[in-house]
C-alpha cells in the first residue's frame, strides 16, 4: 500500500498549506482528495508535487507492504 503521510508533514515543514497548493499552484482538489484517501495518483502527478514542494519522493510517500 502507498500511503501519502510524508507529504502532509513536508506541507506543514514548509509551510504550506492545502490551500496554498490550490490557490497558488492551481493544484486539484479531486487530487487532493485522492492523496487524503490513499488512492492512486499518477507519476506527473508527483512530479508536480515534488517540484512545487522542491522535495524529494521520499518526502511525499511511503511504500506499506
Amino acid at each position: 500500500m502507498i500511503s501519502y503521510e510524508p507529504l502532509w508533514e513536508t506541507m506543514r515543514k514548509k509551510n504550506i498549506t492545502t490551500y496554498t497548493l490550490i490557490k497558488d499552484f492551481n493544484f486539484s482538489r479531486g487530487t487532493l482528495d485522492s492523496l487524503k484517501h490513499n488512492r492512486n495518483i499518477s507519476t506527473a502527478t508527483l512530479d508536480d508535487i515534488c517540484r512545487m514542494l522542491d522535495c524529494r519522493v521520499e518526502d511525499v510517500l511511503l511504500y506499506v507492504p
